[in-house]
């Protein structure tokens, strides 16, 4: 069996930030987060990392963590292109944004030869989630039916910003397993609890704060890139058509669709870890004073 690879998400541009969040420097020696998701994926066993950034950005990334990287931690780069198409497809007349998540990991397809994880670049997931999902990819057995994926959650309150909106995929979970997870695009902080709202605040709906959120912490077979790939025509039809602008090839609503299907399983695997990001400029001093605090226990050099 081919020992997992780590798939990492790069190409957007942070539009809510206000630029490269993915390399904005957190810890006491100028690091960005990722470096620290490298470090603990790197602990974990993780040996191969593919980075989907845009090409312009491919320079920075490279100067600013590869010479960090163990010499026998191979990098590898692809690019997330919105012509990236399949035949008879073209981009449409004005679009600029990506094709989302599901897009961005099919670009990784020819890089990753096994079993692999996906996470953000802009986010900290801590050292045991890395553990965990190493060690249930590195335990899969090849072909197995129906595709043994699985996912590490977080709690919602744990996720959430003091200056502004979330998305999240909120799961269900039956028995250990993955049931469904619903994207909700607009999440805040209201009234001591958590809100969501689908009609851009004309009405808003409580979401218990202990809820269990996808932040994108997914372990998948190689399997999964056939699939990616074959139902991404269907997407692009629909989209194309209702909302050529910003349609967005999500991550989760592939898993749902396989899920119906009973063609895959997703194991929700749980950290014992916080997790942090940055959505937003004002998040950035939170979330380095963590990352440094860390680093001054000795959990980080």
């Amino acid at each position: 069996m081919n020992t997992p690879s780590l798939v990492i998400m790069a190409a957007g541009m942070g539009s809510r930030f206000g630029g490269l969040k993915q390399l904005t420097p957190v810890g006491k020696n100028g690091e960005p987060i990722i470096d620290f998701s490298l470090r603990d994926a790197y602990r974990a066993g993780f040996r191969h990392v593919v980075f989907i950034i845009k090409k312009e950005i491919e320079e920075d990334v490279r100067r600013l963590i590869e010479p960090r990287l163990p010499k026998d931690f191979r990098a590898e780069y692809v690019y997330q292109e919105i012509d990236k198409l399949p035949p008879g497809f073209s981009v449409p007349e004005g679009r600029v944004k990506p094709w989302g998540t599901g897009h961005a990991v099919l670009c990784a397809k020819d890089a990753v030869k096994g079993p692999f994880a996906v996470i953000n670049a802009d986010d900290y997931y801590g050292r045991d989630a890395f553990r965990v999902i190493f060690d249930f990819l590195a335990g899969l057995e090849e072909g197995a039916r129906p595709y043994p994926f699985c996912m590490v959650g977080y709690r919602l309150e744990n996720t959430l910003t003091d200056f502004g909106h979330v998305s999240r995929g909120l799961c269900s979970v039956k028995d250990g397993l993955l049931e469904t997870v619903t994207e909700y695009t607009h999440i805040e902080k209201r009234d001591g609890g958590a809100q969501y709202t689908l009609d851009e605040g004309a009405s808003w709906n409580e979401i218990p704060l202990d809820s269990l959120v996808s932040m994108n912490l997914w372990g998948f077979s190689n399997d999964f890139f056939g699939e990616l790939e074959a139902n991404f025509p269907a997407f692009l039809e629909t989209a194309i058509k209702e909302n050529p602008l910003k349609g967005e090839y999500w991550l989760p609503k592939v898993v749902n669709h396989l899920l119906e299907e009973e063609k895959a399983t997703v194991t929700m695997l749980h950290s014992e870890d916080r997790w942090y990001g940055v959505t937003y400029k004002e998040d950035l001093p939170t979330v380095a004073a963590a990352i440094q605090k860390m680093q001054e226990q000795g959990l980080y050099e």
